[in-house]
């Protein structure tokens, strides 16, 4: 029997002033060496030095299909199900609005861009968005209108409001990938993903903001304003998508274009009520995102429903000419994923892992458990061993990759907000040793999951360990850094980053402050329409709370 080796961890909080003279010493090469040690052994690099690993390292954790294809999803194809009421304006809302006469297109943009003005008044600001081009967002709106009124809409997205996080190209906008220096001039082409969207006809309603980037699972931004929970003014949205959560969380949209490197999908899903799926690597294409953290990145969508995340993974999903890792993966299906028996779906749960949060997620777990069962599921004690060393290996992993990838901004390194600075710093502290060290122990991890999948479909935990935090005082101006935070935040998240699995997240709950809880599965590679179909049958079930902040746009 394998030992439970996670552990909740007491770091110092460091805020405004103490965190700009802590960054500021951690990049002075005379102070550095008095702090960077300490760092180091707490955040478990110095044992990942010591452990001795036989495996060769997987660069990559790609999966290759037996029978692939060269061919998108059919959305023609797509139906929605009869679901319950959630209190969410959803796509087929939108759809069926526009379909009947009741609103166009036109009236929805200037109802968004109107909407998204108003939340970003007063002393407590949402901060969505980091840009919006009421000119181009008109253009799409009269141009989907025609389409409508002729009969001859490009799908049952046509139409429909969509956010997009800016770490993704969207023309015209820059990609800031939320830096104040990134992004000088226009994305001259769409990525894939913007491209299938806007194919299908989505109305893009701007670039959402998000954490500088992508490097801490919070909503901070020392240039374009943290943003804030809708559910509680005063508490994180989580990140690092969280610009696109809030935007479908307040209502701006019905679904939202995220990326995913250690959670930033999944985690400000959970914290705002949401729907969230990451899912495995390679199946989504990456072909005009920024190259922040190559082997563990993913775009995915953020929805209200189950519904709304499943149409637009389906549309974005699937093989890309521009993007080498997507050419290893069979078809995109969604089959079953709209039934709610769940007869025959084992899930495993590894019980320390799954009580190792917030009595209020564990008991909203194990609820959730409960009617799963009666849906037709079992549920199987499963063990993940070495789940410390898998969360070192992503830290190592990710952080490397960022500080590589900003290697070349030397110049503006000041210009970064204090937080990144020192998550920066750290990833430049580490050695090439330690990167293929993380390597090997994703060789293993990948190996472990595989014999779990051998016994069980799908791996249930909760999403996060915490629910949504306050903004600590003085963290709206310099942002925070509470590391003790982080790792209750990040640990469920982090092995399906390393390991390429897919996983999604759905509500289940809240706690007793009214927060949102979330359930997270994790699947096999490929085998999204399961994380699709178990996050479907838990919709029927779970009573669903608006959040105090939302804008009814239809």
């Amino acid at each position: 029997m394998s030992q439970y080796d996670l552990k909740s961890v007491k770091l110092p909080k460091l805020t405004g002033t103490g965190l700009k003279l802590f960054a500021n010493m951690l990049e002075n090469s005379a102070t550095r060496a008095l702090l960077l040690g300490n760092l180091l052994q707490s955040g478990g690099i110095t044992e990942l030095r010591k452990m001795r690993i036989d495996e060769p390292p997987t660069m990559k954790p790609l999966k290759f299909a037996d029978k692939t294809t060269s061919s998108p999803f059919n959305l023609n194809g797509f139906t929605f199900p009869d679901s319950p009421k959630t209190g969410f304006t959803t796509i087929r809302d939108y759809a069926a609005a526009y379909r009947d006469g009741t609103i166009t297109p036109e009236e929805v943009a200037e109802k968004v861009l109107t909407a998204v003005a108003a939340s970003d008044e007063g002393e407590t600001p949402l901060r969505a968005f980091i840009a919006q081009n009421r000119d181009d967002i008109m253009a799409q709106a009269r141009a989907a209108a025609e389409r409508i009124k002729a009969g001859k809409p490009l799908s049952l997205l046509d139409g429909v409001p969509v956010a997009v996080k800016d770490e993704i190209d969207q023309v015209p906008y820059p990609t800031t990938v939320g830096t104040s220096f990134w992004g000088a001039a226009p994305a001259q082409e769409d990525s894939t993903v913007v491209a299938r969207l806007r194919a299908a006809g989505a109305l893009l309603i701007g670039k959402a903001n998000m954490y500088e980037i992508g490097i801490n699972p919070e909503g901070f931004n020392a240039h374009y304003g943290a943003v804030r929970n809708p559910y509680n003014l005063a508490h994180d949205s989580g990140g690092s998508s969280s610009g696109p959560t809030v935007a479908a969380a307040a209502g701006f949209c019905p679904v939202s274009i995220g990326a995913d490197g250690g959670g930033s999908i999944r985690v400000p899903a959970a914290h705002c009520g949401l729907v969230g799926l990451k899912a495995t690597y390679g199946r989504i294409s990456e072909h005009g995102a920024a190259p922040l953290d190559w082997s563990v990145a993913h775009i995915g969508p953020i929805g209200a429903t189950v519904a709304d995340v499943a149409l637009t993974y389906a549309a974005i999903a699937g093989p890309d000419e521009k993007d080498d890792n997507t050419k290893h993966q069979p078809p995109v299906t969604l089959d079953g994923w709209d039934n709610a028996d769940l007869s025959g779906l084992r899930l495993g749960v590894y019980w320390d892992w799954f009580n190792h949060a917030q009595p209020d997620i564990v008991a909203a777990g194990k609820a959730m458990l409960e009617k799963l069962t009666e849906a037709g599921a079992t549920i199987h004690e499963i063990e993940i061993p070495e789940l410390d060393a898998i969360r070192i290996a992503h830290a190592v992993t990710i952080l490397s990759e960022m500080a590589a990838s900003t290697e070349n901004i030397k110049a503006d390194w000041k210009a970064f907000g204090a937080p990144t600075r020192v998550s920066l710093v750290l990833g430049r502290a580490f050695t090439a040793r330690d990167y293929l060290q993380a390597q090997r122990i994703r060789t293993r991890a990948m190996a472990t999951f595989d014999r779990v999948f051998e016994a069980v479909d799908l791996i249930v935990s909760p999403t996060t360990a915490v629910t949504a935090p306050k903004i600590p005082d003085g963290g709206l101006t310099a942002g925070w850094s509470n590391l003790s935070v982080v790792t209750e935040v990040m640990r469920y998240a982090v092995q399906a980053n390393l390991t390429g699995l897919p996983a999604i997240t759905f509500p289940i709950g809240y706690d007793s402050a009214g927060m949102p809880i979330g359930m997270q599965a994790m699947g096999r590679h490929w085998e999204e329409h399961l994380l699709l179909k178990i996050a479907y049958a838990a919709e029927q079930v779970v009573e669903r709370k608006r959040p105090l902040l939302h804008y009814d746009i239809l």
